[in-house]
Formats: structure tokens, C-alpha cells, sequence
């Protein structure tokens, strides 16, 4: 039984871990929180995702899935850590956000410290353009022969909500820092990828998730400031984009709050990073999307003033929605959690409401069975729940519910 270990068990590697756990391999996951280690190895899990808590708690009864703290030998390493944005520093030429991958240097170290001749490295995590080279001089810096290991880059895919079915069915891309690393990369994921497994080198692969999630924020902007103008010329934007969206070739998608995740809203200043400069639109996108959720924040602050003024009293408003997106309770880069949060810092009585958010250190949150003495119902995030709903008179719907 071929022994593969997951760096981070978060929203990619903790699913990927029982996935593998379930395909006949021996799976170490391992990650730097004790807390979240102990509570895979009880068969539980600490994020949302549907059939992923039957899985672990299967592949941890079975043995084939271990949670721990420190890292063990085995044939294949996958790195599915964090990259953020390095919190004080920004790209000296273009002032904009700088990718951060110390915590994927980290793992590659740990991975070190245990690799062995013909061990396959594979990173999932999101990286600049030219990393993975970067991570083989590394490698080849500790006394390694570029015929000892095999090291690619293979992005995840995945849509939240969806993650254990699409980590199958996907296509993947795959580029080995050489063709060796590409086929053996490639044939492993063929073990249990149903997709088709596209082979390339390792800085297309790198751009080609960049690519395609700063694709997807260009459409999501172009929503986005159709919405702004729209107000401005008092047009109804969601009429005005089925409208829209009768011509054939045209598919306006709907706008929102601003633009959240893991993904969207980190992975296009990777490419701004590395452009020069040249990457002019897909900064542009970036800037109007944070832009929407400044213009959200001031529409609601216009809200609150019109009322007071019109009832003599400051509203108790309910923000509806805290996720980056519907249906799912992933908080990271969320546009709403930002918006909610910049209202408390302004006026007293905030509250919040999540169907997928118990509780959070910042914000009131309130159940479903206490939203009776709302004045404001602020939506920001279309999950399912809230479509029951009906909009009053003083309410604002910025996600199209």
C-alpha cells in the first residue's frame, strides 16, 4: 500500500486526504493546529463540506487515515497549505498586494527532513509563476540529484460545496519541473482523477490556475460595476441582466457584494505580482471588486442616516450573510464579513446572521429565532435560507436574493 502524507488539512487537503484514504493508499495528513489534528483522528472534522465528516470517520476507522503534528516517510507529498498575501508588504513597483509563500517553504523543509530517492512531490497549494522551480533549487540545494526525486505543480479545481465530487471528476493540469516529474505526477492522479489529467510544465500549470480565476474576476467585476451605474440610473441591475442576458452570446453574471475566497480574490495579485505593470485589466478588476464593497458599506451608511431621520431612532439592522459565497461556511476574504465588520466600527446596534456561522470573536450573531425586532435587513449573501424571504420596505439586497 503506496504511503502519501498532505501537508495542511484544511478546505483541499482534509478532503483530499480521505479521498486518497478511501482509494486503497495509507494516508498521513499532517498540520501545524493540535486541535484540528485531534479532531480528525476522533472522526470529526472542522469545515463544511457535504459526505466529507462519513468519509473521515470511515477512513480513520479503517487505519488508512492518521492526522498528526509531525510528518512521516512515504512515496508521495502533497503541500496544500495556505498562500496568502504578506500582511505589511507590498510589490515595490505597482503598491500592490504580495503574495506570500512562506508557509509552502515551510512544508517543502519539513518534507526534507524525511525525503527519500524516488519520492513524488506535488504541490496543490495556489503559487506564483516560477515557484516550483524555485522549491527544485531547494531541493537540489540539500545534496538531491534532479534524478532522485520527482517534484510538479497540479492546482486544485474545486468548488466548495461540491469539493469531493469534483476532486474526481475534474479535469487536472500537471507540469513536472521536467517531462520525468509531469508523467509520474500525472499518473498518479490518474489513479483516481475520472477527469481527463492534461500534462505541461510547471510554470504553465502555475499560470493556468492564476488564469482562470482572474478570468472569472473580470466577469464578476464587469456585474459589479453594471450594478453601480444601474443605481445611479435608477435601473433595476437584476432585470436589466436577464434582459441582457437574452442575447445569444452574452451571460452577465450576478453581481454581489464584492468578491471573497480563497481563490478570486487572492489568486489574480499573483499575476499583477509578476506583470511589470502590464497586467492592467486584471488590476483594474481587482480594484473595482474591493471598490464594490466600499460602495455597499456607503450605500448601508446612507440607509441608516435616511432612517433616523425619517423615524427619529438609529435602526437595529441584521446583516444577513457572513460566507465569501451561498451555501458554504468558509469566512476567508468573504466581501460580507468585511462590510459587516466595517459597520460595527460605525454604529451600535449591528447584528448578524449566518445559516452557516455559529459564532464569531467581532460580531453579534444572532439565530433565526431572534430576528423579530429588526429594523434593516441587510442582504449580502444569497444563501438558500434567506430566498424565503421577503423584502420590507427599508431592506437592501445586495446579492440578488
Amino acid at each position: 500500500m503506496k504511503k502519501i502524507s498532505i501537508l495542511g488539512l484544511g478546505y483541499i487537503g482534509l478532503p483530499t486526504a480521505a479521498l486518497l484514504a478511501k482509494n486503497t493508499y495509507k494516508v498521513f495528513g499532517v498540520d501545524i493546529d493540535e486541535k484540528i489534528v485531534r479532531q480528525i483522528n476522533e472522526g470529526s472534522i472542522h469545515i463544511v463540506e457535504p459526505q466529507l465528516e462519513k468519509l473521515v470517520k470511515i477512513a480513520i476507522k479503517k487505519n488508512t487515515l492518521k492526522a498528526s503534528l509531525e510528518i512521516k516517510k512515504s512515496d508521495v507529498f502533497i503541500v496544500a497549505v495556505p498562500t496568502p498575501f504578506h500582511s505589511k508588504k507590498l510589490n515595490n513597483k505597482t503598491r500592490t498586494p504580495k503574495p506570500n509563500i512562506d508557509y509552502v517553504i515551510k512544508a517543502i523543509k519539513k518534507i526534507l527532513t524525511v525525503l527519500e530517492p524516488g519520492n513524488l512531490i506535488l504541490i496543490e497549494s495556489t503559487i506564483p509563476v516560477g515557484t516550483t522551480e524555485k522549491i527544485a533549487k531547494l531541493i537540489l540545494s540539500k545534496g538531491f540529484d534532479l534524478d532522485s526525486f520527482y517534484l510538479a505543480h497540479s492546482p486544485e479545481r474545486v468548488l466548495p460545496g461540491n469539493i469531493l465530487k469534483e476532486l474526481v471528476n475534474n479535469d487536472r493540469i500537471v507540469g513536472g519541473i521536467n517531462n520525468k516529474s509531469t508523467i509520474k505526477a500525472a499518473k498518479f492522479y490518474e489513479t483516481f482523477v475520472r477527469g481527463n489529467v492534461y500534462k505541461t510544465n510547471s510554470k504553465t500549470a502555475e499560470m493556468s490556475k492564476l488564469t482562470e480565476n482572474a478570468y472569472r474576476d473580470l466577469n464578476v467585476a464587469f456585474a459589479n460595476e453594471i450594478s453601480i451605474l444601474c443605481d445611479d440610473l435608477n435601473i433595476n441591475p437584476t432585470e436589466l441582466i436577464q434582459l441582457a442576458n437574452k442575447h445569444p452570446r452574452v451571460n452577465i453574471l450576478t453581481p454581489g457584494c464584492g468578491v471573497g475566497g480563497h481563490c478570486i480574490a487572492v489568486d489574480p495579485w499573483f499575476i499583477v505580482d509578476k506583470s511589470n505593470g502590464k497586467a492592467k485589466l486584471i488590476e483594474q478588476a481587482r480594484n473595482t471588486n474591493n471598490h464594490k464593497s466600499d460602495w455597499v458599506l456607503q450605500k448601508i451608511h446612507d440607509k441608516i442616516l435616511s432612517y433616523k431621520k425619517k423615524y427619529g431612532k438609529d435602526p437595529v439592522i441584521a446583516c444577513m450573510g457572513l460566507t465569501f459565497k451561498p451555501n458554504v461556511d468558509d469566512l476567508r476574504e468573504s466581501a460580507a464579513l468585511k462590510i459587516t465588520l466595517g459597520l460595527t466600527k460605525k454604529f451600535k446596534a449591528i447584528f448578524a446572521h449566518d445559516p452557516y456561522v455559529s459564532s464569531h470573536d467581532k460580531l453579534n450573531i444572532l439565530s433565526s429565532n431572534k430576528l423579530n425586532n429588526i429594523d434593516i435587513f441587510i442582504y449580502l449573501v444569497a444563501h438558500n435560507d434567506f430566498k424565503k424571504r421577503k423584502l420590507n420596505e427599508n431592506d437592501l439586497d445586495f446579492c440578488g436574493i
